[in-house]
């Protein structure tokens, strides 16, 4: 897979310029210029914060299609547990499950259930407690790809363990299916940066996950397979645990450890990663941090309010919890440090190194590089300080570096091209004053 791949692209002909979406990116990944936005794409992380917030809908996830299970021979979906917050409270897990089976999936395995399993190896990763605290969660691909980016320090601090969709993924592949060859395993996503993490993976140099279909695409073909289920089959495994995943807190919930902090929406993380590198979270052990505002439920891929679906989940998740108990009231379910998850061997562990991602070198040679920078902010320091983003960049630091590569001019800055323009005006009306003798009239 090509490593420069994005999910999120521009659709220029929607683009109306209007800047909404510069300051919104958590990487300063978008500029504006000549009208239309442009994604630095270096600096991109895929967290979708521009498609959630784009008022012209022109900012849109590369993403597969449901057509596209047809190219395998045995299909399995993993939705992921905010899906089941997408439907009301008189639709079920199971029948949801069941209307995947109905849309031509041969097989469902949950995400919720992988979540499970991810969360006791988190539990063991803490018990070790190897290296500086607290350790971060990587089960939002957008949050390591910041971290990555933004603070890189933070690197050795994430749990090396792979995301319950990659989890999923393997345990169908490895385990349930090991002799089955044309087998494609599709993830039911609520965010983009699910496809960049399957097309361009971190930590494993290929994912197991054979394609992405958002929740939004899926929902209308889903809504309508349900409404036509005569015989509703018994699919759900997940218990609250795992389902409990879709929201913010309900990964943290499920480690086993009381010093825990959860935080969403990536404006919010980058606040707390801030703090981590100040060394003023000493005390805490674990971070549970999501891109999307409440968690996975606040998806850009997602059709349903997320406070909605949220409280749905919260519901529905309890109600899958009972559903255990009556079945089964000999199992362990009162806490998560008692819970039991699904057995399995697949390796979890990441494989390969994630470095830093270097996106403020401004020269390949050093000398260069230096100068550049006392230019930078030498600039900087002469434009006002507004970061009001009317020159196309989030702000005037950003502006400057603009600059010094070459892909801005400082009159880009209305401030100063108001100044330019008075100070033109004035010296017209100056030259205009002096004019040669030569132009005046003959004195009679």
């Amino acid at each position: 897979m090509p490593h420069s791949f994005h999910s999120v692209k521009l659709a220029r002909d929607k683009c109306k310029g209007c800047t909404t979406c510069i300051t919104t990116c958590p990487t300063e990944a978008i500029r504006v210029r000549n009208g239309k936005a442009v994604i630095i794409e270096e600096r991109c992380i895929d967290c979708g914060a521009c498609i959630r917030i784009c008022p012209s809908h022109a900012k849109e996830a590369i993403s597969d299609a449901l057509e596209d299970i047809k190219k395998y021979d045995y299909k399995v979906a993993v939705p992921a547990p905010t899906l089941y917050g997408q439907f009301n409270m008189k639709i079920s897990i199971d029948k949801i499950l069941t209307g995947l089976l109905a849309l031509g999936f041969d097989e469902v395995f949950e995400a919720a259930d992988a979540a499970e399993v991810v969360a006791a190896k988190t539990r063991q990763c803490l018990a070790e407690k190897n290296g500086d605290l607290p350790l971060i969660s990587s089960s939002c691909p957008a949050i390591v790809r910041l971290i990555q980016l933004k603070y890189p320090g933070l690197l050795d601090q994430i749990i090396r363990v792979e995301s319950p969709m990659e989890t999923a993924a393997r345990i169908v592949k490895e385990e349930l299916h090991p002799d089955k060859k044309s087998i494609g395993v599709f993830f039911i996503s609520p965010c983009a940066a699910k496809v960049t993490a399957v097309r361009n993976p971190m930590g494993c140099k290929h994912s197991s996950v054979d394609g992405v279909i958002p929740i939004k695409d899926i929902y209308l073909p889903l809504m309508n397979a349900i409404s036509e289920v005569e015989t509703m089959e018994h699919l759900g495994k997940a218990s609250f645990r795992g389902i409990s995943w879709a929201v913010s807190e309900g990964e943290g919930d499920n480690v086993g450890c009381h010093d825990i902090v959860a935080v969403d929406g990536i404006d919010q993380v980058a606040k707390v990663f801030e703090e981590i590198e100040n060394r003023r979270f000493r005390n805490v052990d674990f971070i549970e941090a999501m891109a999307c505002p409440g968690g996975c439920v606040g998806g850009p891929l997602t059709v349903e309010n997320p406070y909605i679906a949220k409280a749905r989940i919260r519901k529905k998740a309890q109600e899958a919890t009972d559903k255990e108990a009556n079945e089964n009231q000999n199992k362990a379910i009162a806490s998560p440090g008692e819970f039991i998850p699904r057995e399995t061997h697949v390796n979890m562990e990441w494989q390969e190194e994630v470095k830093p991602k270097q996106i403020m070198k401004l020269d390949e040679d050093f000398r260069k590089a230096v100068i550049k920078m006392e230019e930078m902010e030498a600039i900087e320091k002469s434009l006002p300080g507004l970061d009001c983003g009317s020159c196309g960049a989030p702000t005037c630091k950003a502006l400057s570096e603009d600059i010094v590569r070459g892909y801005a001019v400082k009159n880009d800055c209305i401030f100063i091209l108001k100044e330019e323009i008075q100070t033109l005006a004035s010296n017209l009306a100056e030259l205009g004053a002096r004019r040669p003798l030569s132009m005046d009239k003959e004195k009679k």
